[in-house]
């Protein structure tokens, strides 16, 4: 009687399309094995000998170190100012003997979404690097904040600007 109850149950599954399940090998893959397939292209993702740390900026390939407490930027407020149409470049001698300049970006939310905040940042980033290594003041920070202007501003224009700028809180 058992038999064919086992019989009856096998058939049902059958009938289920479940018929390949009793040769399913149920062995683990051994510790070695990966248990991803590699590519069909060969690519193996990110290089393994990346010679830039994950923190390297480029601001420190040129000599600037990037201001990122609040209370530096505070600190800034207090120092020379040089208004343009495309941002505002305030400088502060830092007086610790130093001569190292630090530079900080900040973007209001007047100016629009982060997409276009992250934009402008870029681009005075671009003009910092640019232009402070030669024509910076040794020793202080140096904050620019973007304004509504220089969204849009030809990058030339800026360059110009900010060579205005620095001249002037050089005096």
């Amino acid at each position: 009687m058992e038999a064919v109850f086992v019989a009856a149950l096998l058939r049902s599954d059958e009938s289920k399309g479940m018929t390949d399940e009793a040769d399913l090998s149920a062995e683990q893959p051994g510790a070695g094995a990966s248990p991803r397939v590699p590519r069909a292209d060969g690519d193996g993702g990110r290089p393994g000998g990346d010679p830039r740390t994950p923190g390297a900026r480029p601001q420190e390939a040129v000599g600037l170190t990037t201001l990122t407490r609040r209370r530096d930027f505070l600190a800034a407020n207090g120092g020379r100012r040089a208004p343009m149409p495309g941002f505002v470049l305030l400088v502060r001698p830092r007086n610790d003997g130093n001569p190292a300049m630090r530079v900080g970006f900040t973007v209001t939310k007047k100016i629009g979404n982060a997409v276009t905040r992250n934009r402008m940042k870029r681009r005075l980033r671009a003009l910092a690097r640019e232009l402070l290594p030669e024509a910076g003041v040794r020793g202080a920070d140096h904050v620019l904040i973007g304004r509504d202007g220089g969204r849009e501003r030809d990058f030339a224009l800026l360059r110009t600007e900010m060579g205005k700028a620095l001249r002037k809180v050089a005096r």
